[in-house]
This record gives structure tokens, C-alpha cells and sequence, in this order.
């Protein structure tokens, strides 16, 4: 576990940065913890996962790059839930490799030591502690890392450093004001925010987002884009969405992946996919 679960210091450059924006650092990409010499924090190689002899993944290759914003996009069925599941433990692959920066091989850990290593998923439903106030909640992730339970969580002081933080991430998530009301009575666009809050204050370097807009409203929706572009550069991300809108919003003139029968079909700029007559013929319509 030592070995792949190391709260590493941050860089000052990266930490001082943080500083500069909110006033103390609620998240930082850690280089010290994952080995990202390379230039990229997560490797996919040739993964294929059979289901009965139906392949989810055929031979998929992927890789990010530190700090990226990846949109990935695709029809049903087209294997992105299962890429996820890949990455974090809960599907192992039949054939390839998955890596997490250079050396930490991800098809040789539980889901609980690859959360530990520093990836975070969020699932399109919002999974919160309803009867927790807002606070809480984030005071839960930020200490359950150590496998503490949720009494004595809730019953250990919090130190200045700590409630900084949390306030820190309240601002971001637009839920400042919001810190002492029950989680359960947030509209499902302030759960949403929530959760990625929660996910931000166990600070990972790779955070997944499935379907993170799916049943917002407009207004929330524009909301969301505005917290992934803030985050963008602090965390690389990988978010899975069918709202194109969105999906233009926050990709900008970073790389979106589409991918068709458990394959990267085509890879370019928002732009570019949009044009690319494959694309359009399974996936866009015309």
C-alpha cells in the first residue's frame, strides 16, 4: 500500500499557484506520487474485455496527458462505462494493459488501492450523505481516505488548514452559503457539484465524470462547464457526456475521443469530429 498511496507534498509552483486562486489548495496534481515523467498520467494498450463473447472493448489504445481535459463521446454501446470501469478495478480487462503514470499497473489493484492512488470517479448518479449537512460531506471525504468511520469522522476536530480548505471548495462548487443545509434537500445540479466536491477533496490526479450534466437544467449545465474549465490544468479529467453542447464548451481545442464497438473510432478537435463522416454516420446523425 506505501508504495501506492503517497500524500506526496506538492510542487511549490503548482501549490503556490493554488494559493493564488483560492486562497489555499484544495487540489494539486502530485508528480511526486505517480511517476508522469512522460508527459502522460494514464495509459490504455490494446485493452479488450469479452462479455460472453461480445467484446465492450476491442483492442482500445488511449492515453492522457497531465492536466488534460479529455471529452470522450460515443453511441451506447460503445464501451465508455466499461473503459471506465477498467481504469478503476471493477472490470478486469481480458487482454492489455492499463497504467496510471509509468509504473503503476491498474490491472493488478483493488478498486480501493487505485481510489488511493489517486483516481476518482463520479458516476452519473450523485452518491452523497443525504442526511449530512453540506459541510459534512465534504469533511467526510476529505478524512474517510484514512479509513475512519463516519462517527468518528464527524467527531475528530478539524484543524484551520482543513476548514480552509473546505471553504475553498465550497466556493468552487458554487455551494458557499449552501454549508449548513441537509444534502438531501439540493436540487440534482447542486448534488452533482457536491459530489465532484467531494471527489476534489480526497485531491486525485485523475478524475472521471460520467454523464456529469445528465438531467440538469440549462442553467446548471452552464455552471458545470464553468467548474470543469476551472479546474482544467489543476486535475487531468476524463469526462463521458452526450450533451454536445457541454461537451464543445469544455473540450475548447483540447482532444475529444469518439469511440464505436469498444474502439477509438476518431480523436481531434471538437471541430474535427464533428466533420468526420464516420462520426456522423454512427454517432451525430446527419
Amino acid at each position: 500500500m506505501s508504495q501506492i498511496y503517497n500524500p506526496a507534498q506538492p510542487s511549490d509552483k503548482v501549490d503556490n499557484a493554488l494559493h493564488a486562486d483560492y486562497g489555499t489548495s484544495y487540489a494539486r496534481i502530485k508528480p511526486e506520487g505517480v511517476d508522469t515523467t512522460h508527459g502522460a498520467i494514464l495509459y490504455l494498450e490494446n485493452i479488450t474485455v469479452s462479455f460472453d463473447g461480445f467484446k465492450a472493448l476491442n483492442n482500445l489504445n488511449l492515453d492522457i496527458s497531465v492536466g488534460e481535459l479529455r471529452c470522450i463521446i460515443g453511441p451506447n454501446g460503445a464501451g465508455k462505462t466499461t473503459m471506465m470501469d477498467v481504469i478503476t478495478g471493477k472490470t478486469r480487462p481480458s487482454a492489455g494493459t492499463a497504467f496510471f503514470g509509468q509504473s503503476i499497473d491498474l490491472t493488478k489493484l483493488t478498486e480501493y488501492d487505485i481510489a488511493h492512488a489517486g483516481i476518482g470517479r463520479k458516476f452519473q448518479r450523485p452518491t452523497v450523505f443525504e442526511q449530512h449537512t453540506v459541510f459534512e460531506n465534504l469533511e467526510l471525504a476529505m478524512k474517510m481516505g484514512k479509513r475512519l468511520t463516519v462517527r468518528t469522522t464527524l467527531f475528530s476536530r478539524l484543524s484551520s488548514e482543513q476548514v480552509d480548505k473546505i471553504d475553498a471548495c465550497l466556493r468552487l462548487i458554487r455551494l458557499n452559503g449552501n454549508e449548513r443545509r441537509l444534502a438531501g434537500l439540493l436540487s440534482h445540479g447542486q448534488k452533482q457539484w457536491l459530489e465532484i466536491g467531494m471527489l476534489l477533496m480526497q485531491e486525485p490526479q485523475l478524475l472521471l465524470l460520467d454523464e456529469p450534466v445528465a438531467g440538469m437544467s440549462d442553467a446548471e449545465t452552464a455552471r458545470t462547464a464553468e467548474l470543469l474549465n476551472e479546474l482544467r490544468g489543476k486535475h487531468s479529467i476524463m469526462v463521458v457526456e452526450h450533451d454536445m453542447g457541454f461537451v464543445a464548451e469544455i473540450a475548447q481545442e483540447g482532444k475529444v475521443t469518439v469511440l464505436h464497438e469498444g474502439a477509438v473510432l476518431a480523436a481531434g478537435k471538437m471541430s474535427e469530429v464533428q466533420a468526420d463522416e464516420r462520426v456522423i454516420e454512427v454517432y451525430l446523425g446527419r
